[in-house]
Parts: C-alpha cells; structure tokens; sequence
C-alpha cells in the first residue's frame, strides 16, 4: 500500500477512532461521580473546623465530562488507541466556564446554566453522561442563560437574560414556547411552585418580580424600586420553600422573605463589612431544617443564616482550592441536604453535605 504519509495518517486516524467508539459503546455505562467522595476518613474537609463540632463536609464538584467515569475498562486497547488518536487530534472535553445557577430533578438529572459557554449543561445520571443544551427558542441560541428552575413537564425553564424571556425546554432540550418576550426587560433568578405552577421571574432591570401561569400570561407583580420592605433594587435571586418566597435584593444588600399567603416581608442581612453581613448577595436556598443559605459574591463566601435570620457561619473565601470561591453566583439545596454552589470564575459546581445541628448554633 503506497501514499502521501498525511493521507495515510489522516486515513489510520479515522479507523481508530471508529474502534475507539466501538470500544465506548460496549463498555459499562459510565456513573456520575462528584469526587473525593471515597477519600479517606482522614481526608474529609468540614466546616467549622475541629475542635468545633463539624456541620458540613465537602462532597465533591462538578466541573464537566470528567464527573462522569467507568468502573472497568472493557479492553486494554482502548487506552492504546485513545493515546494514538491524540497524535491527530487533540480532544477537548465538554467543561464548565461560568456557571450561574444550578437545580436538579428527581430523576438525578442536575441542570446547570452557564453564561460563558451560553448553554445548560445536563448532568444526566440516569443516562451516564453529559449533555449541553444549546437552543432557547427553535434555532435561536442562548445568550446569557441565567436563572433555571424545573418545568412540570419533566423540563425545565432557563431565563436568559439578554433574550429578555425564559426559555422552556423538554426533558430532551427541545425548545417549547417561551414566556415574557415583550414584558421582561432582564429575567434573572427564578423559582417554580409545584403546587400552583406559577413561575417566579426577579426581572432585575425592572426592580420587580413577575408571576407568570403555566400558559405564559403574567399574573402579578410584586414590589418595585425602592429600599422600603417589599421595594427592590436589582433583585437577582430567587427561592421557594414551605410556602415563602425569598428574593435576592442585592443592590439593598439584603434577602428579603415573602409569606405566599400575603403579610409583611421578613429582612435577612444587611450592608456592612463583617462576616455575616451582605454587599452583593446572589444565590438563595434552603435546608430542609429551613437554615438559608446566602452566596455572598463580593467576599466569596457563602453564608449561612438560621430560619429567625440569624447568623450562623460562614464557608468559603476567595481562592481556587477545596472550599474557596471566586466570585460564587447561585446555590440549590437538594433533598438529601447537599448544598451545591455555582463557583462561577472558578469553573464548577461545589458541593457540601449538611451533616445537621447548624439550626442549634443560633438558638
């Protein structure tokens, strides 16, 4: 066999790329894997630290393909032939670059909205693998994806800031009607109530948030500018739980908590330059034990409140490594009462398991 020797490399690169997907497609299922999960006992990293009684432990990141590994190798060659196609070609994987806000289904499947890749990256458990969601509206791509909350057809909505409107996307990322087009003027943060399905939007350059009904039509809207109780300035945030409302007003440097059955807002934090205080509060959830949890993006710090809103303690600090963040955005709590983080410019998702009695330490 004679020919030009890039024409046979090009040519010898095709076929082992097509025996390495044979390789993947017959190997076990890939599982999703968060990391130092399996660390020793010696390892585990909790907050606060000894000789106080720990109350979080870290319980991995999420950062991208990497989160999702085999257990075995089915063939000793495939490690070969991966080497030998990286002599052609060199393989970028799929990562995080600044996620924003992140929320997961009871399918295991965890959402994550990114702003620079200008996507939603699926973290699909129950499929082992990674998927990027592309499309707000038929052909027509993200922008500034931000806010995410879970739709109750299996999918879910994404507010994209720039497209002014919240996107709807299937369980598969088919793009469905979106809502607000022409009403929103920078759909951020939002929340879903389950019961009512009504979607929560906190339109950030209107000062407001808008309710809108499952059809798309907008209900009400709560609040406007101002620094009064139940007044905004550039809301960002949103969350709901056991029937209260919890908005993100950042610029008035405070959480501000809504009863859903009406009456007087309830005021978390305020301005000031002591842990504990609030300067540009982003991301709000809650524990099942009703503590929130506030991302405080100024100091990279995410702060821990207790259900009357006082202050319980901190984890965090600007910095790359486990347990640091650099300019953090948003944060869910799931219902296992891990705490996952959307560390923005450092390019992943962290995770904190609640371990308990957090609650305790402000009574």
């Amino acid at each position: 066999m004679t020919g030009h020797p890039r024409t046979l490399l090009v040519a010898a690169g095709v076929v082992i790329a097509l025996l390495l997907g044979g390789c993947a497609s017959s190997g076990p299922p890939a599982r999703l894997h968060y990391g130092l999960l399996d660390a020793p006992e010696g390892k585990r990293i909790m907050w606060p630290p000894e000789p106080e009684i720990p109350r979080y432990q870290f319980a991995g990141q999420l950062t991208g393909e990497e989160n999702f590994v085999r257990d075995r190798d089915p063939s000793r060659m495939r490690n070969f032939l991966a080497w030998v196609v990286g002599l052609f070609e060199e393989e970028r994987p799929n990562v995080l670059q600044r996620p924003q806000a992140v929320v997961g289904d009871e399918a295991g499947r965890i959402y994550v909205t990114d702003v620079s890749r200008a996507a939603v990256f699926v973290f699909d458990e129950p499929a082992g693998e990674l998927k990027i969601w592309e499309y707000a509206m038929g052909l027509r791509p993200f922008v500034a994806p931000v806010g995410v909350a879970l739709a109750g057809d299996g999918g879910v909505w994404v507010a994209d800031a720039e497209l002014g409107v919240v996107a709807h996307l299937d369980r598969d990322g088919n793009t469905l009607a979106p809502l607000g087009g022409g009403t929103l003027k920078r759909p951020t943060g939002l929340a879903r109530d389950a019961a009512s399905g009504e979607l929560y939007v906190a339109d950030t350059y209107a000062h407001d948030v808008k309710v809108f009904a499952p059809d798309g039509r907008l209900l009400r809207t709560l609040g406007r500018r101002g620094e009064a109780p139940g007044e905004f300035n550039f809301p960002t945030h949103l969350a709901l739980a056991r029937g209260r409302l919890y908005v993100t007003d950042t610029l008035n440097n405070r959480v501000q908590v809504f009863p859903l059955a009406g009456g007087e807002p309830q005021i978390i934090g305020q301005r000031g330059l002591y842990y504990g205080n609030l300067v540009r509060p982003k991301g709000v959830a809650i524990d099942s034990e009703d503590n929130v949890y506030i991302v405080e993006s100024y100091y990279d710090n995410l702060l821990i409140f207790n259900e009357a809103g006082q202050f319980l303690m901190p984890i965090g600090g600007v910095g790359h490594g486990t347990g640091n963040f650099y300019l953090p955005s948003g944060v869910w709590v799931d219902s296992f009462d891990r705490v996952f983080v959307a560390d923005t410019f450092n390019g992943r998702v962290t995770l904190f398991h609640y371990l308990g009695g957090a609650k305790a330490d402000g009574q």
